[in-house]
């Protein structure tokens, strides 16, 4: 009885109406729209399974071609939800799905319950979920223990209707999808009760990494620039520093304002704090969009440039004082004017010493200051 093909297929009904209840209720208080979609994949399943039970009666346009269409377009919809969880769009090519299901009513009477017809609903199946499985290859630092396990559990779903693709185009495989006869089915419908029930425990754990992920950004960014603090920086410069090579050389920007004191004695320190947000949006304007940009403290910022000579650097430097220093006379005029003065230490070597290059830095930019400030030193 556990192996009855409509007892299976019950059993998969309840457990995929459940997974989907839970998953809305789970957007219900996160609002995160890859939940709706995943909820909507499993009522679509619901549906599909449901509909299977009547291809025993003989319907096959109902109980074969749309409920395994259903199942189909379910894994297109947990695809869906994944690329929108990653931030990531689908390709246009996947539309073509719909253009292969409706192709499969053209196929000939005789192959409607063979072998190819359950080889082809297979593969797409297989490949959406292998897609959906390879999107959440995040990196080791950002993947958490939900969005590993969803990942491997796609996997080995993707994997598995890949081989049940596969299989049926072996001889003497007995497949007919009408009685619900061969083993390629009644193992199927097992590995399906249990992938849905691992599929959704593994989707409410990827929303804890959105969480986290969310907490984690808040905690890294500086309330006043929303550029990285010195936590966020000192976390994620490590990564860029170990992509350093002499082919693909960095720098690291020591920054500090001069006479900065000046505009919080003249003018108030909500004054000096619009000069801070000017830079950190001037900086935002002039270095490449991958550089890390920081605000250490004060009125000190560090940036992390990846993949630049000295000649860009210098540029890159010039234009930052120049861009500054304009904003800065034009709003608040001081007697000494408030400028930008730079340390910067050029990177042609992966490095796992932070502390020591922003030491470097701090040395060249107190040579800076030494040397009349409003320039930039480079060691």
């Amino acid at each position: 009885m556990a192996f009855d093909p409509p007892t299976l297929l019950t059993l998969t009904i309840a457990i995929a109406a459940a997974a989907a209840l839970y998953l809305l209720m789970e957007w219900r208080g996160a609002r995160e729209r890859a939940l709706l979609l995943w909820a909507a994949g499993f009522a679509t399943i619901t549906v599909g399974s449901s509909l299977s039970l009547l291809r025993a009666n003989g319907f096959f346009l109902v109980g074969v071609w749309f409920a395994n269409g259903l199942l189909i377009l379910a894994h297109w919809l947990f695809l869906l939800g994944v690329l929108r969880f990653v931030g990531q769009r689908p390709s246009q090519a996947w539309w073509l799905l719909v253009v292969i299901w409706c192709a499969l009513l053209l196929l000939p009477a005789p192959l409607t319950s063979s072998k190819l017809y359950l080889a082809l609903n297979s593969l797409l199946v297989g490949l959406l979920a292998l897609r959906a499985s390879w999107a959440l290859k995040l990196e080791s630092g950002s993947a958490t223990l939900g969005t590993r396990q969803l990942h491997y559990v796609l996997l080995i779903h993707g994997l598995f209707y890949i081989a049940k693709g596969l299989l049926p185009l072996a001889p003497n495989t007995l497949v007919d999808l009408m009685a619900f006869r061969g083993a390629i089915i009644r193992v199927s419908l097992v590995e399906g009760a249990m992938a849905i029930l691992l599929i959704a425990l593994s989707m409410t754990g990827t929303v804890r990494y959105q969480r986290e992920r969310h907490i984690t950004h808040l905690a890294e960014r500086d309330a006043l620039t929303s550029l990285l603090n010195r936590r966020g920086f000192e976390t994620q410069a490590l990564r860029v520093l170990k992509r350093i090579t002499p082919g693909q050389p960095g720098a690291l920007l020591l920054v500090d304002l001069d006479n900065f004191k000046q505009v919080n004695d003249l003018y108030g320190h909500a004054a000096g704090d619009h000069l801070l947000i000017a830079l950190g949006d001037i900086a935002q304007q002039t270095l490449p969009a991958d550089a890390l940009m920081a605000r250490l403290g004060g009125d000190e910022f560090v940036f992390l440039l990846k993949d630049v000579d000295d000649d860009a650097v210098l540029r890159m430097g010039q234009q930052l004082r120049q861009r500054f220093q304009t904003v800065a006379s034009h709003t608040y005029p001081t007697p000494n004017p408030v400028s930008l003065s730079l340390g910067v230490t050029r990177l042609t070597q992966p490095s796992q010493d932070l502390s020591s290059l922003l030491a470097r830095s701090d040395q060249a930019l107190y040579e800076a200051k030494r040397s009349g400030r409003n320039r930039m030193e480079i060691c």
